[in-house]
């Protein structure tokens, strides 16, 4: 199997040597202005050509994997891309969307939608994520440039999207203000027109000055999700879905142990970042700013070829191997986010990070918690 770097014990790749996932920036840009934002570009107004978008869609084309690829629309926000120039980016991967080698995701704060995106998202078949982290004071860090709420705005725009037939995602971020509101987060997205899942992510240090939420406030916070989850709530977690999966193929003997996805992430004017899209823009003399290379100038499978000589992935590719010595939260982990060590700890190599605490170890525990005396998955 091809892969960049091993993990030791086992013998596999520790990083696959292809791509499942492309994350890409079509703008820079972000009309809102949150407060734990770490983009550091979010005020610029830079858009993509069309030379990056085709130049992307060739490197698709030529990993030839036999796999679909996501391509994923991240930003800044994507939506603030005007729609005409947005329509044309897409049109390098029509070819293969329509072979089944792409699928476009797009993850947006929803503020800018209305009927002419909708359209676009139903012709190209994309999937639809919003970030949005409650009702009304839940959603108090998530301002625009005025520092005025937008949870409005959002309402709005998902419910143009409802209207339209389209379902939809939700990504909340979970700060020390809303840690002790798990019920109220719950009933608040099971009401949403529309909302299919939602995914959790508890606030991660990535730049932006703000106090962490504490492992045990974590651990309730899980506790309750699951409580809801196994006691019959329709809506769907993605934190808890994916490790009852995990559970229910343990115990059928079917886990699979894929190797870290490599995560490549184009910048609006080519330039990729791997492992972590958070990367992307960051400004690090020592890791040369991550930069693995510009899709204008060398496909993306040619970076991937050589991926291994770059300092960030070789030291992250030893910490998962420490990862795979050491630690019992391993197997389902798979080493976690590789952008949190950097934020956290300023190195690849750190062995245990607050994301993995709050985020996995946490939510493991909490389960475990609730299936001792229950004997059955969450």
């Amino acid at each position: 199997m091809n892969g960049i770097g091993f993990i030791n014990v086992t013998g596999q790749p520790a990083v696959a040597g292809s791509f499942h996932t492309l994350v890409v920036q079509p703008t820079s840009f972000c009309n809102l202005d949150c407060t734990y934002c770490y983009l550091p570009d979010r005020r610029s107004l830079r858009l993509m050509s069309g030379a990056v978008a085709q130049a992307c869609a060739e490197s698709i084309a030529q990993q030839n994997s036999g796999h679909p690829v996501s391509v994923v629309w991240h930003g800044g926000e994507p939506i603030a891309t005007p729609i005409g120039l947005f329509r044309g980016l897409l049109a390098p991967f029509e070819e293969l969307r329509r072979a089944g080698m792409v699928r476009h995701e797009i993850q947006t704060n929803a503020t800018l939608i209305n009927r002419q995106w909708c359209e676009l998202f139903i012709a190209y078949g994309f999937e639809i994520g919003v970030s949005l982290d409650g009702p009304g004071a839940l959603n108090r860090n998530r301002l625009d440039r005025a520092g005025t709420s937008t949870d409005a705005r959002t309402l709005r725009g998902i419910q143009t999207l409802a209207e339209a037939g389209l379902r939809y995602s939700v990504i909340c971020v979970v700060t020390p203000e809303t840690i002790d509101h798990a019920e109220a987060l719950i009933d608040f997205f099971t009401g949403l027109p529309g909302c299919e899942s939602v995914g959790f992510n508890i606030e991660e240090q990535e730049g932006a000055d703000r106090a962490p939420v504490s492992e045990d406030a974590a651990y309730r916070f899980w506790q309750r999700l699951i409580a809801r989850r196994v006691g019959g709530s329709p809506l769907r977690i993605r934190d808890v879905d994916r490790l009852a999966d995990y559970l229910a193929a343990t115990r059928a003997g079917r886990v699979d142990h894929a190797p870290y996805e490599p995560i490549p992430t184009v910048s609006w004017d080519g330039q990729v970042v791997l492992l972590s899209p958070e990367l992307l823009g960051i400004t690090e003399p020592r890791y040369g700013d991550f930069i693995a290379g510009n899709v204008l100038h060398q496909p993306i499978t040619a970076m991937l070829a050589r991926a291994g000589d770059l300092d960030y992935v070789a030291e992250f590719i030893a910490a998962l191997n420490d990862c795979a010595d050491r630690c019992a939260f391993y197997d389902f982990c798979r080493g976690a986010q590789a952008g949190n060590r950097y934020f956290e700890h300023a190195t690849f190599t750190a062995h245990e990070t607050a994301y993995c605490r709050t985020t996995r170890q946490a939510l493991v525990r909490a389960a475990a918690d609730h299936l001792a005396p229950q004997g059955e998955a969450p």
